[in-house]
């Protein structure tokens, strides 16, 4: 991170992309849970880069994106910064027959990904992935098999698959895109197997909003607990009863005394 602009106001993606370098050094061992969860809770809390800079001075970022302080994020920076332009994908196929495998991660899409599933299964998670272009092609053939694709919100799905005694999953095909986000063209067959093709957000923004939500529970519980503890004036305490009512007919009066 650089320091030029510390007074800049820092979006939710720069508060995202520093809790993932903090989630980063956790697993490797670089912060404790104690560390974690106070650098964490800071982050969020965080309303400028200045803020933000000194939570991961001491870590290395590694492949995390870092956050600019040049100008204030909008709406497309982040794709932007996602789509390499050029720069060869990290793999272009995959196979399992009767197995299984996996693309998930920081990792980089080429413009044509090939992936095949025998009697096995595999799975192309692209929520953090980078893209060679705006547009890349993900062909998936399942044959007695199955290949779940998994997209991050605002990139746009068009589907050509088709299914033969199996199932090729149409339900995101057409969903418009966010501006500058990329296309991804899930194409292939499947036969007696299936394609699945869904959309979920990314690990760091549901733990924000796990987070959120813990925060809110957190609230509304101590909100009623405040509200037990103010007794309203004229009530019985806690633990007290009030006196039987008299019988019906009958005049209450007090005892004689001598």
């Amino acid at each position: 991170m650089t320091d030029d602009a510390p007074e800049l106001r820092a979006s939710d993606a720069d508060r995202e992309r520093v809790a993932e370098v903090l989630r980063d050094a956790l697993a490797e061992g670089r912060l404790d849970m104690e560390e974690f969860e106070e650098r964490l809770d800071a982050t969020y809390k965080a309303r400028t880069y200045g803020e933000l800079a000194p939570i991961t001075r001491d870590l290395p970022a590694g492949d995390a994106p870092r956050v600019s302080m040049t100008k204030e994020p909008v709406a497309g920076d982040d794709w932007s910064g996602r789509i390499t332009g050029g720069v060869e994908g990290s793999s272009s196929w995959a196979v399992a027959v009767m197995s299984g495998f996996q693309r998930k991660g920081r990792w980089t899409v080429p413009r044509r990904f090939s992936a095949f599933a025998f009697w096995g299964g595999g799975e192309i998670d692209l929520r953090e992935a980078y893209f060679a272009d705006r547009e890349v092609e993900i062909n998936c053939i399942a044959i007695m098999g199955g290949i779940d694709v998994i997209v991050p919100p605002g990139v746009q799905v068009i589907v050509r698959g088709v299914g033969i005694m199996g199932d090729f999953d149409h339900r995101e095909d057409g969903v418009p895109g966010e501006p500058g986000a990329p296309r991804v063209v899930v194409s292939g067959f499947a036969f007696w197997g299936g394609v699945g093709v869904r959309r979920k957000l990314p690990r760091a923004q549901k733990q924000r909003l796990k987070e959120e939500r813990r925060q809110e529970r957190l609230e509304r519980r101590q909100e009623r607990a405040g509200r037990r503890r103010e007794k309203p004036v004229g009530e019985a305490s806690r633990g007290e009863l009030p006196p039987p009512p008299a019988p019906a007919g009958t005049a209450w009066e007090p005892a004689c005394t001598a």
